[in-house]
């Protein structure tokens, strides 16, 4: 009698647990509506809709918050936006999918380049570097734009002639 009860529960806990498993996608299969949102974010980018697009893509994460690409698309609207920090949240989100995706990596470093993260930058490029083993790309140009520098930002100071600046 006293088998029989923890043989019981032993049992439920592995019917629980197989059809758990059972009924969850796989991390690689994306959800279809999700890709359709995404593709008409791209489209929505590409005509210049960038409310459009963020609405779209926002849309396909939450449908499916896997969708790698979706957050890149996204960040990339925000980087035409001039939102770096918020580019760079969405990268990161994106890595955390995948810590290896080039595209994100380089994504990420001209975003932290744009906000003055120069350092952290460079360790976007080595991370690039030791995934690319020939000539890549995303390398070259994520050094191009380091190399560059961030933006100069200067104060705009309202001045007439025979005003003092405040």
């Amino acid at each position: 009698m006293r088998f029989s009860s923890v043989a019981l529960a032993a049992a439920l806990t592995l019917v629980s647990v197989s059809t758990s498993l059972s009924g969850q996608r796989p991390d690689d299969q994306i959800d279809a509506r999700s890709l359709q949102l995404l593709e008409q974010g791209r489209a929505a980018k590409t005509a210049g809709n960038l409310d459009g697009a963020t609405d779209a893509l926002e849309t396909a994460l939450a449908v499916d918050p896997r969708n790698r690409p979706a957050f890149i698309l996204l960040a990339q609207v925000a980087e035409a936006r001039d939102l770096p920090g918020k580019a760079i949240r969405l990268y990161r989100e994106a890595l955390l999918l995948e810590p290896n995706d080039v595209q994100a990596l380089k994504g990420q470093g001209e975003a932290l380049v744009m906000k003055g993260a120069v350092v952290r930058a460079r360790e976007n490029l080595a991370k690039i570097r030791t995934l690319c083993k020939g000539a890549c790309p995303e390398a070259a140009s994520l050094t191009a734009i380091i190399a560059k520098g961030p933006p100069v930002t200067t104060a705009q100071v309202d001045k007439k002639p025979g005003t003092v600046a405040q």
